[in-house]
């Protein structure tokens, strides 16, 4: 398996496409992730299996370490356990080493092949923009807008299987080492569900209107006047853009605040159950450090996962836009 081009066989590697063949996009950005790396992404998803397969080995280990040491007072069958950690550490940190590097090279491809697409079209006439609008609506697309959507590509399957894997694993061995506890950590993380749609889909709509602005202002700035026809100058859209930003963050930083507290609670709240099951006996000191580990574990799936889903809606609405100005240029170059 090559992590670039060089050691890529020629017929897999991801090419530009060329003046002379159909340079369009197709509709959707997981027709376009599947055509433009799709063989690679099963390769992607063994690596991904294989991660979230070892997760929960530390776990277990740091449970019986701990048991072992109040216990057992066995501090050779410790030091044992211990390497095996480190190794079981070692292994999955390569693995995700080779998938992090992996994904990176099929993002930095995407983000090559859009580049030569777009300037396969440079020149062409857009409907209803003069030909510097034109430009400055093609400087920004290359630029700056291909690079979120070619960073989604590498992700784009082995992300949420990667996150998702990690979180439902995470989540049955809580339920193997005490089914109460899991419970009531599950209970407490249930809000998440409910506020963490709602302020996602404010942020895609800011997002948006965001994308939309700044080709505005790339098309303004080359424009007779520094304005186009709505009257509108460079100056007050980079107003908007700013007051648009402010409310991102504001929705943003919400939400991780609120993320942060729900996280907080759970792990109250197992201190609180798993030390009373401790102090009846009904549960080893070992049993509490590892569920206490297992929900700071499920704090970083969970954050990755929304944030995989806020790519995925801001990189569809990035993309749709890419797609429709990249058929008029097409059509335009036809003509």
């Amino acid at each position: 398996m090559g992590l670039g081009t060089q050691n890529i066989p020629a017929s897999k590697e991801i090419r530009a496409p060329t003046t002379s063949g159909k340079i369009g996009l197709p509709q959707t950005i997981f027709r376009y992730v599947l055509r433009i790396s799709g063989w690679h992404q099963p390769v992607l998803v063994v690596l991904t299996v294989a991660i979230f397969l070892l997760e929960v080995v530390p776990l277990e280990l740091q449970r019986r370490i701990v048991n072992d040491l109040v216990k057992e007072r066995n501090y050779h069958l410790v030091v044992m356990l211990c390497a095996v950690y480190a190794g079981i550490v070692i292994v999955q940190g390569g693995i995700k080493l080779v998938l992090n590097v992996y994904r990176g090279w099929l993002g930095e491809c995407a983000v090559r092949d859009l580049r030569h697409r777009i300037r396969a079209l440079a020149g062409a006439p857009l409907a209803k923009h003069s030909a510097l609008e034109t430009n400055g609506i093609e400087i920004s697309m290359i630029v700056a807008e291909v690079e979120p959507i070619g960073g989604f590509v590498g992700g784009s399957i082995s992300e949420p299987l990667l996150q998702g894997g990690v979180l439902l694993s995470t989540v049955a061995y809580m339920i193997h080492v005490e089914p109460w506890m899991a419970l009531t950590a599950l209970l407490l993380f249930t809000p998440q569900l409910v506020f963490v749609p709602l302020l996602q889909r404010a942020i895609n709509r800011r997002t948006m209107a965001r994308i939309r602005m700044l080709r505005e202002v790339s098309a303004g700035i080359l424009a007779p006047g520094g304005q186009l026809d709505g009257g509108s100058s460079d100056d007050a859209r980079i107003d908007h853009i700013f007051a648009v930003d402010m409310g991102i963050f504001r929705f943003r930083f919400t939400l991780h605040f609120l993320m942060n507290l729900c996280n907080h609670i759970q792990i109250v709240a197992i201190l609180l159950l798993g030390g009373w099951y401790v102090h009846t006996d009904q549960l080893a000191i070992g049993g509490v450090v590892a569920f206490i580990s297992a929900v700071g574990r499920l704090k970083d799936p969970w954050s990755e996962l929304i944030d995989y889903f806020r790519d995925l809606s801001a990189t569809q609405v990035k993309f749709r836009l890419m797609t429709d100005i990249i058929g008029q240029l097409e059509k335009g170059k036809e003509r």
